[in-house]
């Protein structure tokens, strides 16, 4: 067996740096997963933040909070997170590529879900429409379902769906996944549809079919909007992770950051509002201090 990470961050964005950057100054061993690109703060220009002097740009702060915890001695790998599996003491967590084994994880990839926001998304909701393969894959069992999405979620998404889907048709402007995630599509059974993309979702009471903006149609019973890498949410989903009750958008956690699973974290957008990089940051120093400290003492013990 690989020998364990004490410390994995999905998320590369502030809360899953700082958390990166406290937790390999407790002397933990740190890999941070993900793409800082794809970070909501990326794009965005900050002037709000505590010593900042006017105009900042997120990618800046991105490129620069990364290079600090690498130089502190966490690793990164530029990788979409497919999944995270529970095995007795340890998690493993799965990437494009490959799959590593740690003691703690943190989630903090953010909440935003994005939507086609094509006509019939929003009324059909429920019922045909889900943004989660993970979660309702096994509703769709010997149906047809279609797949959207250009990255690593919804490729992973289509293949998950053989299992369970008589008909898996995945549809993308272009493609942007590792070469070994691509290869797994290609040898598959999924329907692949490049270079479109969905116009409108047709249905009455359910999803009947979808129209591509080449105009040609697809009669499936669903759609699975998979677009970017899979969120927090789907990922802690599986991992039986507590939902807020109200709203069921954000995870629950306590004031160390910890979830109802001993050994993962959340920090971030991902653990609720208000969506700030203070707030991120904060909760990413508290997340990375006490996951740090968990790994430690079960290696003591």
């Amino acid at each position: 067996m690989a020998e364990l990470i004490d410390v994995i961050i999905v998320g590369a964005g502030p809360a899953g740096l700082q958390a990166a950057v406290h937790a390999v100054r407790k002397k933990a061993s740190v890999l941070i997963l993900g793409r800082p690109e794809k970070s909501a703060i990326y794009r965005a220009h900050v002037e709000n933040y505590l010593c900042v002097d006017g105009v900042t740009d997120g990618n800046e702060m991105v490129k620069i909070g990364l290079d600090q915890a690498i130089r502190f001695g966490a690793e990164h790998v530029h990788e979409d997170v497919l999944g995270i599996d529970q095995q007795l003491a340890h998690f493993v967590v799965r990437t494009e590529s490959r799959a590593y084994e740690g003691r703690t994880v943190i989630l903090a990839t953010g909440s935003a879900r994005k939507k086609l926001k094509v006509s019939g998304e929003k009324e059909l909701l429920g019922r045909g429409v889900s943004y989660c393969v993970d979660c309702d894959a096994n509703f769709y069992r010997n149906a047809k379902v279609a797949v959207v999405g250009n990255e690593s979620a919804a490729v992973d998404g289509a293949l998950t769906l053989l299992g369970y889907a008589s008909e898996v048709h995945l549809i993308a402007k272009k493609l942007d996944v590792s070469p070994e995630l691509q290869e797994k599509l290609i040898e598959s059974k999924v329907i692949i549809h490049q270079g479109t993309w969905v116009k409108e979702i047709v249905g009455g009471n359910a999803v009947e079919k979808i129209q591509l903006e080449n105009e040609s149609f697809l009669e499936v019973e669903g759609i699975f909007v998979e677009l970017g890498a899979k969120g927090a949410m789907e990922l802690a989903t599986v991992l039986g992770v507590q939902l807020d009750t109200d709203t069921f958008s954000y995870i629950e956690t306590n004031k160390r950051q910890e979830t109802n699973i001993p050994g993962i974290y959340a920090a971030g957008d991902i653990a609720g509002p208000p969506h700030q990089m203070a707030k991120a940051v904060g909760e990413g120093c508290v997340a990375g201090w006490y996951a740090a400290n968990l790994a430690n003492k079960q290696k003591r013990s």
